[in-house]
């Protein structure tokens, strides 16, 4: 078991490299850090004096009549990073080396390798329908090696997914403006109400992961399909082009639902298929963060 855990270290540190690499190379010497944060945090405010960039007055409190004051910003830089990892059983679709479950878990490593490298303290939970790890933030190579060993020969406990649960665990524990990285396939329903919340207080990213096969199961016939989460065997037409639209439409809707969340709510979204390479959907996340917060700074 040791030999493989340094086997899958090796791997994900030089998918990480490769990554950096490929980001500092687009953003031609523009690079900074996904995990610092959203930009400018407003931080105080002081007297007017001469040369100070007139577009920083604060004009609620100069409107008092106690003389102009500017507004004071510093570099939101010290957020933590925290990992939210779906852990049900409906993680375990697909292949074995291709699973659900084995990206979702490799794509969490390489962000942890990449995030205390930027000298970012990184906490996780594990979900199911229950909190399965919670591990607090911290600093680190050996605390990234811990939350690595850790999620990835957990046992999950229950066969079940809430969404909603671990959003209302993660708001109870996390009080200090994150950026929490929530990777599931999203399959569950009557959560975006605590998404929402956490996108208002917290720096969200939404990574999507899907099976190929979830939405393009082949036409067999009449067919046993196994329910992972209830356990339960249900014999289904893959022939029937009810069947298979009604399963296309489910994804397609999941999808184009935490696309628009993402789109209204100034949170990043990627979606990835198992049977892709994730390596070019992080460094266009890595992309898409670094231009905005260049935007924001100026």
């Amino acid at each position: 078991m040791q030999h493989h855990f340094k086997d899958l270290v090796k791997k994900l540190q030089r998918y990480e490299i490769e990554i950096r690499t490929a980001v500092h190379s687009h953003m031609h010497g523009n690079y900074h850090s996904i995990f610092k944060g959203s930009g400018i945090e407003f931080s105080d405010i002081r007297q007017y004096q001469y040369g100070d960039d007139i577009r920083s007055i604060d004009w609620k409190v100069t409107a008092k009549g106690h003389g102009t004051y500017i507004k004071l910003f510093q570099e939101d830089k010290e957020q933590d990073v925290i990992f939210l990892i779906d852990l049900s059983k409906s993680m375990k679709i697909g292949s074995l080396e291709r699973s659900k479950e084995q990206i979702i878990k490799e794509i969490a490593g390489i962000l942890m390798l990449s995030a205390v490298k930027e000298g970012s303290e990184i906490g996780l939970i594990g979900f199911s329908s229950e909190k399965e790890i919670y591990l607090p933030p911290s600093k680190g190579l050996k605390h990234a090696y811990l939350l690595l060993h850790r999620l990835f020969y957990h046992n999950t406990r229950s066969n079940h997914t809430n969404i909603n649960q671990a959003l209302n665990y993660t708001l109870s524990v996390v009080k200090r403006k994150s950026v929490i990285i929530l990777i599931s396939d999203f399959i569950d329903t009557n959560y975006e109400k605590n998404l929402q919340v956490i996108s208002n207080y917290h720096d969200l990213v939404l990574i999507h992961v899907q099976d190929q096969r979830e939405n393009n199961i082949p036409a067999m016939g009449i067919i046993p399909l196994k329910d992972v989460e209830t356990g339960k065997t249900l014999w289904v037409n893959s022939s029937s082009d009810i069947f298979r639209k009604n399963m296309t439409y489910r994804h397609k809707n999941i999808r184009e639902g935490i696309a628009y969340f993402s789109k209204t709510n100034e949170a990043n979204y990627t979606f990835i298929q198992t049977n892709e390479d994730y390596r070019k959907n992080l460094i266009e996340l890595f992309r898409v963060r670094n231009f905005h917060k260049k935007r924001v700074r100026h």
